[in-house]
């Protein structure tokens, strides 16, 4: 009998071990699937101006020298893109936002808060130093930005006609679907098509039942 226990042991061991490496690969599938799967669209937040109302004017200097106009008629639809040095998210997403930006014919102007080296260094690392680029808390706070990175879309005319948490090409797609469908997010405007749909179903009752 105690000749079979250092074997019992030696089982008890491999089986632990063989536990511990499926935990391991289940905890690093979820995680995968968890950065793989998105919310469908830029998610929107309450806070700071709403969507149809006017975006606060700026006068502002790039870093690079360069003046730009926030708000008012500016004849042109303009995304301001937040992003901080120190937010990964935004790494990643800054030369998705290059290529949209010549994709969607769109004027992206970045939006950042900290250090200027910090921040050229992170737009040149990324592809994106084409891109004009200011350093302000003030805008920020004019839109009430909480959490990075984060868009807001501004027409022509300077009104605020999507806004929202971005983390993906999918996101920034649907900023600009928001403003074609006159809805302030994609969730506004599912919404909107799921009310719709119910009372479509409501109806469709009701003339059975007549």
């Amino acid at each position: 009998m105690q000749a079979a226990l250092p074997y019992i042991v030696l089982i008890q061991l491999v089986i632990s071990l063989g536990l511990a490496f499926l935990v391991f690969g289940l905890a690093r599938q979820v995680g995968i699937l968890h950065e793989r799967v998105a919310p469908m669209g830029a998610l929107a937040s309450d806070h700071g101006p709403s969507v149809g109302e006017m975006a606060p004017s700026m006068s502002l200097t790039t870093l690079a020298g360069t003046p730009v106009e926030i708000g008012g008629a500016q004849g042109r639809s303009l995304l301001l893109l937040f992003i901080a040095a120190d937010c990964p998210v935004c790494k990643k997403l800054l030369p998705i936002a290059g290529s949209f930006s010549q994709a969607e014919r769109l004027e992206i102007l970045l939006v950042g808060d900290g250090e200027p080296a910090q921040l050229q260094s992170m737009a040149r690392a990324n592809g994106v130093s084409h891109l004009p680029l200011v350093n302000s808390a003030r805008v920020g706070l004019s839109f009430h930005v909480g959490k990075l990175p984060y868009a807001v879309l501004v027409d022509d005319e300077g009104v605020v006609r999507a806004k929202g948490l971005v983390n993906n090409r999918e996101h920034l797609e649907s900023l600009i679907v928001a403003e074609e469908t006159g809805f302030g997010s994609i969730q506004a405007y599912l919404a909107a098509k799921g009310r719709a749909s119910a009372v479509e179903a409501a109806k469709s009752r009701e003339s059975l039942q007549a």
